[in-house]
């Protein structure tokens, strides 16, 4: 089939790059751009409380009834339709909230489009609880069934659409089993929202940004309905006393106003540093017993953020037992807003379930994914059976080499933490491999068997991966790994290569005694060329030079809340302290396993999203 053929018989502009000839059929039966949008703006429905929230409806006009799409996220129903072009993030205007996806797309094509204000978001009642809150997630259910029994325009089916926020809140809804929900696809997910913000336990910036992404009209820390008043002062007052906090003053402002109405997410955030029951209600691994809904996970290969090893987790785990399937599809080159990349396999996955046609896409092996370097291929179990395992062993001279020192009672590398109010240095330890002799693939978890000693009872371990390119140039490969010394590992849930720790307490490390730390790395699936090479940076915080020139706003940006304390650092690294990355060598992958083009030219490559050869 060539490209003006493909055109004229699914009605999309371009061919995806993670299409495949052997899976894809019916697509002339696939929805086609024929209707016209029209907008019920601001309609009211009432939730189970007696609260009203108002929605946008998008319906395709000459249909009187159609399968609807429902986007929820706290970010504001009304921007999510602004018509200002897809804006990468180096745009100045880039906004990370405009993740409900593309509304045209999908309402040309038959779906209606459901996008509301939640409860005190924007000119929706009542109070406005934080992200993923219990009641959020009861107002979700409460629209999908008004949705499929009173709204006049639909035809009883509904799913859930959209990215980032947009995506995590569907396997939280559908864990309630709103009888009209008929499927979901989230297009990034996390399972364990405690790690999503507290990575290895380490405190982190991150979630300060919901503060100005929520247009709250009445914010109230979710705090106050778990606990009495009286209570959560005590907590406010309890968690200024850990210096890491204490000595920030962007943290200050938070913690004595009252009642608490400044920034409330980030100060519920703040009152929960260990696991436990706030982060066990947003958190979808403890809810998968209850979801029933065909479910389609995608992700990327994150340098920053644990987006990737969420979905992984997902699909192994047996307690899901209701269809599911996960797309890894795309690379590290950023992505543009709103977000459209992925709107063909939403089509043919929402065709497939809501319209009844068969569009293939259960034929396909459950696990596709993009290697970086290399094109888009199936799997069918994650880790690869066929993986080799090779430890790249930390040397002296800032080396990484495939083979242990042969030596012990070798002094340790070294470096100190000083806190960011006394200096803006942050030293590091950085370990090169040499460089790679061929093309080398990398495909699955990583981790960090680290054996050091600090000075004190408690520090962070930060942890990136860079790509040296043949060229000489510094990639990021893998920007988050952390660890919190004093959050133990759990020996018994741990698998290999995917270790889990004990996040719920803190036990205090012995000053100048020697650890193993097993630290988690975002999972990787790349081809390196030959002549390129692997850097492991080791260090106590991030380092934040492209903050030197502005002086607001920095907070946001700051990643890992640093250590208030110098802390020094010893790694070892000898015969009898084998401290080494586990990487997941490839060495073969079957032709049959990649993908086939969908056309017979090449001129439907997407923008180098990828490529199918």
């Amino acid at each position: 089939m060539n490209l003006k053929d493909f055109k004229e018989k699914t009605g999309l502009e371009k061919v995806p790059v993670y299409w495949d000839n052997r899976y894809t059929k019916n697509l002339d039966q696939l929805s086609k751009p024929i209707y016209t949008v029209t907008l019920e703006e601001n309609v009211p429905i009432k939730m189970r409380d007696g609260i009203i929230i108002y929605a946008d409806i998008y319906r395709p006009a000459e249909l009187e009834k159609s399968p609807a799409l429902l986007a929820w996220s706290a970010y504001g129903k009304t921007m999510q339709a602004m018509k200002r072009g897809c804006l990468p993030g180096s745009s100045n205007y880039f906004d990370h909230s405009l993740e409900a996806g593309d509304i045209d797309f999908f309402v040309e094509r038959g779906y209606t489009f459901v996008i509301p204000d939640p409860r005190g978001i924007g000119v929706s009642e009542g109070e406005f609880y934080g992200i993923y809150n219990p009641k959020e997630q009861e107002d979700a259910y409460d629209v999908i069934e008004w949705l499929g029994e009173k709204y006049n325009y639909c035809n009883g089916k509904v799913a859930m659409i959209g990215y980032s926020y947009f995506g995590i809140i569907q396997m939280l809804v559908a864990a309630l089993q709103p009888p009209h929900l008929t499927c979901i696809m989230p297009l990034s997910y996390t399972d364990d929202y405690y790690q999503h913000g507290y990575y290895g336990g380490v405190a982190n910036t991150y979630m300060t940004m919901y503060w100005e992404l929520c247009p709250s009209n009445n914010p109230i820390p979710w705090a106050m309905k778990m606990y009495p008043e009286e209570k959560v002062k005590e907590m406010m007052i309890e968690v200024q006393k850990d210096p890491d906090i204490a000595i920030i003053s962007y943290f200050n402002k938070i913690f004595n106003t009252w009642p608490p109405k400044y920034h409330t997410f980030y100060l519920d955030y703040l009152l929960h540093p260990e696991d436990g029951e706030f982060w066990d209600q947003r958190s979808a691994r403890k809810m998968y017993d209850k979801v029933k809904v065909p479910t389609y996970f995608k992700c990327g290969w994150a340098p920053t953020g644990r987006w990737s090893a969420p979905v992984f987790n997902a699909m192994n785990s047996e307690e899901l037992t209701s269809y599911k399937r996960c797309g890894v599809m795309e690379s590290y080159g950023g992505m543009e807003l709103p977000y459209r990349f992925m709107n063909e396999e939403c089509l043919r996955w929402y065709d497939h379930w809501m319209k009844d046609v068969d569009t293939g896409i259960l034929e396909e092996p459950k696990m596709k994914l993009n290697i970086i370097g290399r094109g888009y291929r199936y799997e069918e179990e994650y880790p690869l059976k066929r993986t080799e395992w090779k430890k790249l062993y930390l040397r002296t001279f800032g080396q990484m080499r495939w083979e242990p020192d042969p030596e012990g009672n070798i002094p340790p590398d070294s470096f100190t933490h000083r806190p960011p109010n006394i200096t803006n240095d942050v030293e590091t330890l950085v370990y090169k491999t040499d460089r790679f002799g061929k093309p080398t693939e990398f495909t699955g978890p990583i981790e960090l068997k680290l054996y050091a000693s600090i000075d004190a009872s408690d520090a962070n371990f930060i942890v990136k991966l860079w790509q040296i390119t043949p060229g000489g140039t510094r990639m990021p490969l893998c920007r988050t790994g952390s660890l919190k010394a004093s959050h133990k590992l759990d020996v018994e849930k741990s698998q290999f290569a995917r270790p889990v720790h004990d996040h719920t307490k803190r036990v205090p490390v012995i000053p100048h005694e020697i650890n193993e730390y097993t630290i988690e790395i975002n999972p990787i699936g790349m081809v390196f060329p030959s002549g390129s090479s692997i850097e492991l940076e080791i260090k106590a915080m991030d380092s934040f030079e492209h903050q030197s020139k502005a002086w607001q706003g920095k907070m946001g940006h700051l990643g890992p809340i640093p250590t208030a304390n110098t802390v020094s650092y010893k790694i070892y690294r000898d015969k009898d302290h084998q401290s080494h990355l586990l990487l997941p060598m490839i060495p073969h992958t079957p032709n049959d396993q990649w993908l086939q083009p969908i056309v017979d030219d090449n001129s439907f490559s997407d923008s180098g999203k990828g490529s199918t050869h």
